[in-house]
């Protein structure tokens, strides 16, 4: 594809569900990304990519992954990644992302995305795998911070210490899930204003959103729930319009996974999105 972008636009982005193709295909709004699930369409045909491949012509296409099991204590199931290689170069998305997580063991693979101690063992395998990954894929992928519900008494690395080290020594970029710090801020009591603060913002290839579950704790605290099945709640908007201020305007993916609604419901909260990134540019064009 002639004059083809190198990385996502500014814009905000949606997750592209089956449920929606027929609007895609016959409104085609203005949307400024579209990303899928890289799991749901490792298969070699059907209907599935024949509605990828009439939209990846229309619209830029982030690819993420949920299943690589970047942090497992164990190598990489290469053919999960052969299958991931040859849908990247079917596609040439022009974001590759995977988790900080764990999802593999002796027994199978397990349907979620489990957190890892932060250690320097752990640290040198990621970054192993980081690199097997991106040496397979022929590019750099993103490493999206996790949702974390427990602490491991064995960490002796900060977070986004650990996410640092791993981009830097693998050359990986990172995806900001803000909702996901929310999450994991509110679950063990830290200011998620000060993480931003912290977070290497200029690592940055991407932003997530999306909505979180809210429960209490045995001790009739607030306990929250990374559940993608509703619209950004107000604090994490909140959260990400400080991000957008201090990082500048960045690729913003609206994740909605569970009880997904009709698309007119997904393109408000997308509108919500690009008004903040508009401002956003700006204040970058009153700075300079």
């Amino acid at each position: 594809m002639p004059n083809r972008p190198s990385s996502l636009p500014n814009r905000a982005g949606l997750g592209l569900k089956p449920q929606h193709y027929a609007t895609i295909h016959s409104e085609r709004p203005d949307v400024g990304f579209f990303e899928v699930h890289a799991e749901n369409y490792m298969m070699a045909g059907g209907p599935a990519h024949r509605h990828l491949t009439a939209i990846a012509e229309q619209y830029p296409l982030s690819l993420h992954g949920v299943g690589l099991s970047i942090g497992a204590a164990r190598p990489l199931d290469r053919d999960h990644l052969e299958r991931l290689r040859v849908l990247e170069q079917r596609y040439a998305p022009l974001a590759v992302s995977e988790h900080l997580a764990w999802s593999s063991h002796d027994i199978g693979f397990l349907n979620d995305l489990l957190p890892l101690p932060y250690t320097a063992e752990t640290l040198a395998r990621v970054v192993e795998h980081v690199d097997t990954v991106q040496t397979v894929l022929g590019r750099p992928i993103l490493l999206e911070n996790p949702s974390t519900y427990v602490l491991f008494e064995a960490s002796d690395v900060d977070e986004i210490d650990f996410l640092t080290q791993v981009a830097r020594r693998s050359g990986c970029g990172l995806l900001l899930d803000v909702n996901n710090v929310m999450v994991s801020c509110t679950n063990h009591r830290v200011d998620p204003y000060a993480y931003i603060d912290r977070f290497p913002l200029p690592l940055i290839g991407e932003i997530h959103l999306g909505g979180y579950d809210e429960a209490v704790d045995g001790r009739g605290e607030r306990f929250l729930i990374d559940a993608h099945g509703s619209e950004t709640r107000p604090d994490v908007f909140a959260l990400y319009e400080h991000v957008i201020a201090l990082a500048g305007p960045r690729p913003t993916l609206i994740e909605w996974d569970n009880d997904v609604p009709d698309f007119p419901v997904l393109y408000a909260e997308a509108a919500r999105v690009d008004d903040v990134l508009a401002r956003g540019f700006l204040n970058l064009r009153r700075a300079s």
